[in-house]
């Protein structure tokens, strides 16, 4: 049995818990509809009350949906598996890669989905494994919702209690409006327009959520306007050659608007031959936006008398997106991470120190190096 004095004593380690949504393990109708039990059964995805919303989900909805949409899945189906998990895996990596390299040693990165696998539980245990003691919690959600973001906590919450000993716990809310954000979005529109050509229009769809979440205070539908125009002046475009909608709608509630499906056929309809579609709401490519956007609505498109729907793939592993990524871990575990600090580092510190306050002289520092950095320049402030 291990000391215990040497196991609890030791420094604690900072770790980054990487969150998604999740994905069905595989395109069959078993899988998908595991998968949306587990999904559409969350109180904060539907918040219809149970007595109605429990019937509908296990009458007609289990039964009949995942066979409509197994076609669908299969359609953007890739060799490594699912796109989402398949590129949360690499994001994952690569994360993890870039950290090392700046940080100059390991800084343990898992990653959880809020349904399905691999598990908030599995993840959890992953990092507890590497001795994980801080714990910054990244979700994948640009904008914030209470059916993305909050369920996500709720997932991390409940994991957590099973926990002898829960980390030390930082969360990132939403990154809507983030400066590198907001460039890193529009060099990869840049990118494509290098490659592609630019179209006669640019649209940014949002995946939506139904209007009465916004009307009880869900800031999600606001956040997405904001990221839409602040790419929009990024970009320089004109108010003209740009707008925002919303895909995905479901049920027969009225959701947030413009729906992007009737957007896509009004653009068409009004002439336009060529159009790019970028969907900022989404940190990795999956169903919304290779099967409905690309696939799908790039279909209606023609059908309405466009030419072509061209899609923006996702930010996804790109080493841009990384890099962004990796800088708001730094900014968000401000006083958790340290580069290995030479004796010259800490000899220039120190004396920067003693200069800010020369009563500092003598007096015993910490022996571990990135905590006696941390313990002089907190008394230099």
């Amino acid at each position: 049995m291990p000391d215990p004095k040497q196991v609890h004593s030791a420094q604690p380690a900072t770790g980054v818990l990487l969150v998604n949504l999740g994905t069905p393990d595989a395109p069959t109708p078993g899988a998908i509809r595991r998968y949306l039990k587990q999904f559409l059964g969350d109180r904060r995805v539907v918040e219809i009350p149970r007595a109605i919303w429990l019937p509908i989900l296990y009458l007609f909805i289990l039964p009949l949906r995942p066979q409509r949409l197994a076609h669908a899945y299969e359609s953007i189906w890739r060799e490594d598996g699912s796109p989402l998990l398949a590129i949360s895996k690499q994001q994952t990596a690569a994360l993890g890669a870039i950290l090392a390299e700046k940080l100059g040693r390991d800084v343990p990165v898992a990653l959880a989905m809020t349904y399905g696998q691999p598990s908030m539980t599995t993840a959890l245990a992953e990092l507890e494994a590497q001795k994980v003691r801080r714990l910054l919690v990244l979700p994948l959600f640009p904008q914030y919702s209470g059916s993305t973001t909050a369920a996500m906590l709720d997932t991390l919450f409940a994991a957590l209690t099973r926990l002898r000993w829960p980390p030390e716990l930082r969360t990132i809310n939403s990154y809507h409006d983030d400066a590198a954000y907001i460039q890193t979005l529009a060099a990869s529109v840049r990118a494509h327009w290098h490659t592609h050509g630019r179209g006669e229009h640019f649209l940014m769809s949002f995946h939506g959520i139904p209007q009465r979440y916004v009307l009880l205070g869900d800031p999600y539908y606001c956040q997405c306007l904001k990221t839409a125009r602040l790419l929009a002046e990024e970009l320089q475009l004109t108010p003209d050659y740009w707008s925002a909608a919303f895909q995905s709608r479901f049920g027969k509630a009225p959701w947030v608007q413009p729906y992007a499906d009737q957007r896509i056929r009004q653009l068409a309809q009004m002439g336009i031959k060529n159009l790019d579609v970028i969907c900022p709401g989404f940190a990795a490519d999956c169903l919304e936006t290779l099967e409905e956007i690309s696939i799908r609505y790039g279909e209606e498109f023609l059908d309405a008398g466009g030419s072509a729907l061209r899609y923006i793939p996702a930010l996804n592993a790109d080493a841009a997106h990384i890099e962004f990524l990796a800088g708001m871990v730094s900014r968000n575990t401000d006083g958790w991470l340290y580069p290995q600090l030479s004796a010259e580092d800490i000899a220039a510190t120190l004396q920067r120190a003693l200069v800010a306050e020369p009563s500092f002289s003598g007096k015993k520092m910490p022996s571990d190096g990135a905590t006696a950095i941390d313990h002089i320049e907190d008394q230099a402030r």
